[in-house]
């Protein structure tokens, strides 16, 4: 047969799908897995979806031995040591100028310290997030590759293809930067899709329990909001999800399922990022604190015994205005949301110097991945209109939005605490928000106390200079009098 040119390790879902997505846009593939019977079953489906050019190899001198050089490889394996196995594997046959590229989820630093070990040897290497789930993966991700520029000319006219096409935006891939920037990237996205999903699980809580809306309603609300601002790849699916009914049961699906999140990792990673770099990332924190809590199931009973009551006021609803209510709020505190992702990514990329362009990040999570949404159009316009814009919230277009909507959001937050549910996210996001827009905070009294206890020092607003005051011995000279 003729060589190859690219090829694919790691034959799960996701590699199994990306494999045949790049099949079907005319790039002979190779594909190796260290279990034979995925790359058995991933040639047949590829005879199956079309008779696409899918080779499938046993052994991985053979599997490398058949991409045309220079040879380019995407591994899409589980983060960490497996990683590290599979790029042992495949570099004992690979030859100076060939190039891996990483799939996977993957810490940046790893990302980093591999790519200059590859370096060394002679091989180029890229981290490459890729968003989109298994549909993504199959028919057009959102792809984010970072590390050597040298690599992503090999494959960028493979990627520009694969990956997903928005009408009036083009391919959603762009060679991100240097080093991990493409996984930090994609972990930042992940960070941003935590906080989305549990923005809208807010929602739900809200229209459910206190505005006793059904899941029929609940399918007629979500569907009725992806027409307007709040199109998105998440609110269609959470309408879906309100559709669908219990095959093995009476009811709807969605009730039957336990109210605990499972979670992979990138979330926490986003938010152990935002500590180190000094960034307020308040609701994607919550999002993350909201899963650990979902994870104390058997907790949550007992203390639900413990604490019972009703919490509700017993006011009346006016239905249709608590809809219209929670829409607003739920898109005022998303703003927040991706403001925080954004400036968690633009403080890496100025630590690092990446240069990354926040405009076109925007751009390329405008289709195939898990966020895409019409919403990210106007972070692009955004960042297009002042790249070196200090937060979303305050460009004119959003400014004016989270003016015209924080009565809304106001209320809702009012009315679920009122009501006993907990709107961990939409509070986040309100007092985020609230205390972003005041030029005077209560952390003068915080400073002071640190001041106090500790001799930190303090500025004062009236004069510059670095100030300690003994407060213990002026106190008490004061008690004395």
């Amino acid at each position: 047969m003729a060589l190859t040119r690219i090829g694919l390790a790691g034959l799960a879902v996701m590699g199994q799908n990306l494999a045949l997505n790049i099949a079907e846009k005319g790039f002979p593939i190779s594909v190796y897995n260290r279990t034979t019977s995925k790359v058995d079953e991933t040639v047949q489906r590829a005879k199956a979806e079309g008779n696409l050019p899918v080779y499938g190899f046993h052994d991985p001198a053979s599997f490398v031995n058949s991409i045309q050089k220079p040879r380019v490889v995407i591994m899409l394996v589980k983060a960490g040591a497996p990683v590290d196995q599979t790029i042992a594997t495949l570099a004992a046959h690979l030859e100076q100028g060939d190039c891996i590229i990483d799939g996977g989820n993957e810490w940046y630093e790893n990302t980093e310290r591999r790519e200059k070990a590859m370096e060394e040897r002679g091989l180029l290497y890229l981290g490459m997030g890729v968003s989109g789930g298994e549909e993504g993966a199959r028919n057009g991700p959102s792809l984010m590759p970072g590390g050597s520029f040298e690599a992503y000319k090999y494959i960028e006219d493979i990627v520009l293809k694969v990956a997903a096409q928005v009408p009036d935006s083009g391919p959603c891939v762009t060679y991100i930067g240097k080093g991990g920037s493409g996984n930090f990237v994609k972990m930042v996205h992940n960070g941003i899709e935590y906080g989305d999903m549990q923005l809208i699980s807010e929602a739900y809580d809200v229209l459910k329990s206190v505005g006793k809306l059904t899941n029929s309603e609940l399918h007629q609300v979500f569907s009725e909001w992806n027409k307007g601002e709040l199109l998105s790849f998440l609110i269609e699916i959470t309408a879906d999800i309100f559709g669908i009914k219990d095959e093995q049961g009476d009811g709807y699906l969605v009730d039957k399922v336990l109210d605990k999140t499972g979670m992979k990792g990138t979330g926490k990673w986003t938010v152990q990022q935002a500590a180190e770099l000094s960034v307020a990332a308040p609701t994607i924190e919550a999002s993350l604190d909201s899963r650990f809590l979902s994870g104390l199931k058997d907790e949550r009973v007992e203390a639900s015994k413990i604490f019972q009551g009703d919490y509700s006021t017993g006011l009346p609803v006016d239905k249709a205005q608590l809809i219209e209510d929670v829409r607003q709020a739920l898109y005022a505190s998303k703003i927040c949301s991706y403001a925080q992702g954004m400036n968690i990514i633009k403080a890496k990329s100025s630590e690092k110097g990446w240069g990354l362009n926040l405009g076109e990040l925007a751009r390329i999570w405008k289709g195939g991945c898990i966020i895409r949404a019409i919403f990210l159009d106007r972070i692009k316009k955004a960042y297009d209109r002042n790249p070196d814009l200090a937060n979303l919230l305050v460009d004119p277009e959003f400014a004016q939005e989270i003016m015209d909507r924080q009565a809304a959001w106001r209320r809702v937050v009012c009315l679920a605490i009122n009501n006993g549910v907990s709107t961990p996210g939409m509070s986040a996001s309100l007092a985020y928000f609230d205390s972003y827009r005041r030029d005077r905070l209560p952390a003068n009294l915080v400073q002071a106390q640190r001041d106090y206890f500790g001799a930190h020092t303090y500025e004062r607003v009236d004069m510059p200079g670095s100030f300690h005051t003994e407060w213990f011995k002026i106190a008490r000279n004061i008690s004395k009098n």
